[in-house]
């Protein structure tokens, strides 16, 4: 698969930081198009400041992003921003129209988009999400899920190559949060869309291709899910909580029971459960 972002040795600090004091601190990697990237890490990692380097929110302090192709610049930050998606912890800060429809039309008004072509990406978004009978609300009378969900609604319509969630899921109840995992695989499949998901929630990621573990600036550990959960108690010295189904195998273990080296899902673990207990 072809590269669609690329990162190279990028550095950043805050104004108020001294020269040799980083919040991001020589970070390189690439993403092929159409993968799913879990970017993980305790709070105050970098993670959020790394995510808002990538669409050139932040400006790095040194190093380079490309992005499908292009070098991130003053001069190409437009460009690459119409490539990229962005839903943010709190959707409350990215309303900005009066109802459902008028805040989801909202990127494509700045676009330029024909009126009767928006207003098909606009009800087909809405549809998509399972928003539509909610199109004439007030996006504030909303709950958390249906807010994210609308979110994501506008960013089904600008039609990104690139979908950024930075803690999208984290304020979330766990059906709000498997709902809107839910929706956003089903953009990934439906368009080839590449997400990155910024995250502290070790079982979101296990539904990414590959896991970045990022902490104190720097990135420590890249593999995929089983890769990374692998470590096990490790993680906790990363800042990182064990997934569910691994703190399950090591309460096991600790009992005496023989369990799987390998990582295994919520699903693998049930299959291996019922499996041990069909042969007793």
């Amino acid at each position: 698969m072809s590269q669609i972002i690329d990162v190279a040795h990028l550095n950043y600090r805050y104004p108020q930081q001294s020269a040799d004091d980083l919040t991001l601190k020589d970070i390189s990697f690439s993403v092929a198009a159409g993968e799913w990237v879990a970017i993980v890490g305790h709070n105050g990692s970098g993670k959020s400041t790394l995510a808002k380097n990538l669409n050139g929110l932040l400006a790095p302090a040194s190093g380079t992003i490309t992005v499908d192709g292009e070098v991130l610049s003053e001069d190409t930050v437009w460009n690459i921003r119409k490539k990229i998606g962005m839903v943010f912890q709190n959707p409350d800060n990215q309303f900005v129209g009066a109802t459902v429809a008028d805040d989801v039309a909202f990127g494509l008004e700045n676009q330029g988009v024909p009126r009767d072509e928006m207003l098909a990406r606009v009800a087909a978004a809405l549809k998509q999400v399972n928003m539509s009978d909610f199109a004439t609300r007030e996006p504030a009378r909303l709950s958390g899920g249906q807010k994210q969900r609308v979110a994501l609604a506008g960013m089904i319509a600008a039609q990104p190559q690139i979908l950024i969630l930075d803690e999208a899921t984290s304020m979330l109840d766990p059906r709000g949060r498997a709902e809107v995992l839910q929706t956003i695989q089903a953009m990934k499949v439906a368009g080839n869309l590449t997400v990155l998901s910024i995250t502290h929630d070790i079982d979101e990621a296990a539904s990414a291709n590959r896991v970045l573990v990022v902490n104190d600036g720097e990135l420590k550990e890249e593999g995929t899910p089983a890769e990374i959960f692998r470590h096990g108690p490790e993680l906790i010295k990363m800042g990182l909580d064990m997934p569910y189904a691994e703190r399950l195998k090591a309460a096991l273990k600790r009992q005496g029971v023989q369990v799987p080296a390998d990582y295994l899902t919520e699903k693998g673990m049930a299959d291996w459960l019922w499996q041990l207990s069909s042969n007793k």
